[in-house]
């Protein structure tokens, strides 16, 4: 495990190694190596300040994998997440990451049929991972018994206070044991997980990270919204309207990998594939022939990028959209380098919008919409450069062989002619609109996302799923059936509606001062 130095001398086991090896890992980040080995070393409790991005699911993951029994006959540690997204991203990571270790490791949230959640806790389950509400509901059904856990971790702390989450994560601390080990990690440290410390932690320690940009500010991120089956054609234009391109474009599979690289190649781009089913030795030619620039597009899975280095990178495209934040934080941090500019692309389906909308405000991203270049703009791009390179030519002082042979050519013909044919002659087939087909309008992405909204009403007010969906119809014009996945509390509500009511219902709000806490966007916060 040479390749893992830094990681072992954290103390990992042969077996996360080897999961740490297959997932492509190379080194430790900063909050990896500060929380592993005091996790490993120590039952001390803690407050870890790290950005989304930085891999602290992993730093916490890793320790709680190496420490917790298998067939311990009850549930040993409790993760809670604000969000569903986040409560399925953490539980595939730790399952990625457990190796030959026979741990049960269960997703928990609101949404999710409850009774199938039920039948799989009484199967016994080593690890939660869950939203507060959807843990409130099961320890009020007595269907989850937490009172012999040794560790509970509240990830995005300082969101769930945010979220208006802390009432009931104070609820589910009164069903924990005293000697559990409690772990909050958070991208910002309020008073309030201060107060939560001192009132539920022993002896803590607090650790933090150097503070740094989740993403480049050299980088420029921009999105584009394209069908499935038309994202090929958008790449094409993207590529033609670029006066350099040397990228990294990141698919989901091989086989898209592989697909992708034949058509570019095909369409007459200078482009290679690079796979995990590739030998060493095709690997190393084709990253060779990338770093000496023989190759300018280079097409990969995340896994087989893991550790790749090259420098000057001028894009990083997401042809397909990455699964969860941190993927995109890596993905993108290879262009912008060393105070050079780049430019990170994802395309972004229809389906795929509402995972957009949660990377952005997860990581607060400041990625930008464009359109996609017309043709007519892809052409009149292509003149310009092709003004541009025939000026750098002359500027040259051409051959006498081609003088002479153009003093030839002007005995005989005009000089528009002799120009135009040559033109025609050299970049007729570059200039031809039929190398590009037309790209269907892409209804606004919005459209297919579902906001989901806090409220601030509940069972205490006499709320019911009725009730609100007759309030809503008072404040807004919108379809009953359009109101989604009502779930009613003791002091709260949570809806969800299309994406331009919700926000026209949260403008009506923020007008009305008596009421403007009322109703809150709840960041997705599905519980």
């Amino acid at each position: 495990m040479q390749r893992l130095e830094k990681f072992a001398n954290l103390g990992i086991s042969e077996n996360v190694l080897k999961s740490l090896l297959k997932k492509g890992y190379e080194e430790p980040t900063p909050i990896q190596e500060l929380v592993i080995p005091l996790m490993l070393k120590t039952n001390t409790d803690l407050i870890a300040q790290a950005q989304t991005g930085t891999g602290k699911t992993a730093s916490f993951g890793i320790p709680l994998i190496e420490k917790i029994e298998e067939k311990a006959q009850h549930t040993q540690c409790l993760i809670l997440t604000p969000t569903r997204e986040l409560a399925l991203q953490i539980s595939q990571e730790l399952n990625s990451l457990k190796g030959i270790k026979k741990l049960k490791i269960l997703p928990i949230y609101g949404g999710q049929s409850i009774d199938l959640q039920i039948s799989k806790l009484k199967g016994g389950v080593d690890i939660i991972v869950g939203t507060p509400g959807r843990i409130l509901d099961h320890i009020q059904r007595k269907t989850i018994n937490l009172s012999n856990i040794s560790d509970m971790v509240l990830d995005e702390a300082d969101e769930m206070l945010n979220m208006g989450f802390i009432d009931d994560v104070e609820e589910i601390l009164q069903h924990t044991n005293d000697n559990k080990r409690l772990l909050m990690f958070s991208a910002t440290i309020p008073q309030q997980i201060i107060s939560i410390a001192k009132k539920h932690m022993k002896k803590y320690e607090i650790i933090k990270t150097k503070k740094d940009e989740a993403t480049s500010n050299l980088t420029q991120q921009i999105y584009f919204e394209v069908n499935y089956e038309e994202k090929f054609q958008a790449l094409c234009r993207i590529i033609d309207m670029q006066k350099e391109f040397y990228a990294l474009i990141f698919c989901k599979t091989k086989i898209e990998t592989d697909e992708l690289a034949n058509r570019l190649q095909d369409a007459g781009y200078s482009a290679a594939a690079l796979h995990g089913d590739m030998t060493q030795k095709s690997r190393e030619v084709v990253l060779n022939k990338f770093k000496k620039r023989s190759v300018e597009i280079l097409i990969a899975t995340d896994v087989a990028a893991r550790g790749i280095d090259i420098e000057n990178l001028t894009h990083v495209i997401n042809y397909s959209i990455p699964e969860n934040v941190e993927s995109y934080i890596h993905r993108i941090g290879r262009t912008g380098r060393a105070g050079k500019s780049g430019v990170a692309i994802t395309f972004v389906t229809p389906n795929e919008y509402s995972r957009l909308i949660y990377m952005l405000k997860t990581a607060r991203l400041d990625i930008k919409k464009q359109g996609l270049p017309t043709i007519d703009e892809i052409i009149n791009f292509k003149i310009s450069r092709i003004q541009s390179e025939i000026e750098s030519t002359i500027q040259e002082n051409p051959e006498e062989k081609y003088t002479n042979l153009a003093n030839q050519l002007l005995e005989q013909h005009s000089a528009l002619e002799i120009i135009a044919a040559l033109l025609k002659y050299s970049f007729g087939e570059d200039l031809d609109e039929k190398n590009y087909q037309d790209i269907k309008e892409v209804k606004p992405l919005e459209a297919y996302s579902k906001t989901r909204l806090f409220i601030a009403l509940g069972r205490q007010d006499a709320m019911t799923p009725r009730k609100l969906i007759d309030f809503i119809k008072q404040q807004i014009e919108i379809n009953e059936r359009d109101i989604k996945d009502i779930r009613i509390f003791d002091k709260f509500s949570f809806v969800s509606v299309p994406f331009e009511e919700a926000q026209t219902l949260l403008q009506i709000f923020k007008k009305r001062s008596n009421t403007k806490s009322l109703i809150t966007k709840a960041r997705e916060k599905n519980v």
